[in-house]
């Protein structure tokens, strides 16, 4: 089964992570379906469309949009899957819904987007441990160079744990000053993630 534009794709585990291993104990850490945090954003590419160009392959690991896997309840109190619901364990989704893409063990930004390591607020006078519009290139389509440090518009990231990293997506057109890198910057990465 392949689509013309959609690529088809299945959860990486579960569709929902909420629950965390700690030691030998599993904590569950939401019980909401409407919560967007916990809805699984990693799939694996069942298909890729017939009609697009795209260097992402079959079996590759995709980073996608929070909505793809996620359920709800109809005004009938009715559970019902998203509109990318095939069947069983398959969704199609839009290019546009794909962020981050991984090949051979190497994450990479999809077309568009930059993902953005957070670092430490060195201002003593601002309660906020992280800098809320600053940041270190992680991922990228290739529009800026890797552990370049960035400015941002703060109100446009998303954010995102990869790898058990806090990192933001942001769109490439909303990184505004490219600053010198210093190289004393220091990542922010809280423990919960």
């Amino acid at each position: 089964m392949r689509g013309l534009y959609n690529f088809i794709v299945k959860p990486k585990g579960n569709t929902y992570n909420n629950t965390k291993k700690i030691d030998d104990v599993n904590l569950i850490l939401n019980n909401s379906l409407s919560e967007f945090k916990y809805i699984n954003r990693n799939a694996i590419v069942v298909a890729t469309p017939k009609m697009l160009k795209t260097n992402i392959k079959v079996g590759d690991e995709i980073i996608i949009h929070h909505n793809v896997f996620r359920r709800w309840y109809d005004q009938n109190g009715k559970q019902r899957s998203s509109f990318s619901y095939i069947n069983e364990n398959l969704y199609h989704i839009t290019e546009d819904q794909i962020y981050l893409h991984k090949q051979s063990d190497i994450w990479q930004a999809y077309k568009g987007y930059a993902f953005i390591k957070p670092i430490k607020n060195k201002d003593k006078f601002n309660l906020n441990i992280e800098h809320s519009s600053k940041g270190i290139v992680k991922y990228t389509d290739g529009t800026f160079e890797v552990n370049k440090l960035v400015g941002f518009n703060p109100r446009v990231n998303h954010e995102f744990i990869i790898d058990d990293e806090l990192l933001y997506k942001i769109p490439n057109e909303n990184i505004e000053i490219l600053y010198e890198y210093q190289g004393n910057e220091e990542t922010y990465n809280p423990s919960w993630a």
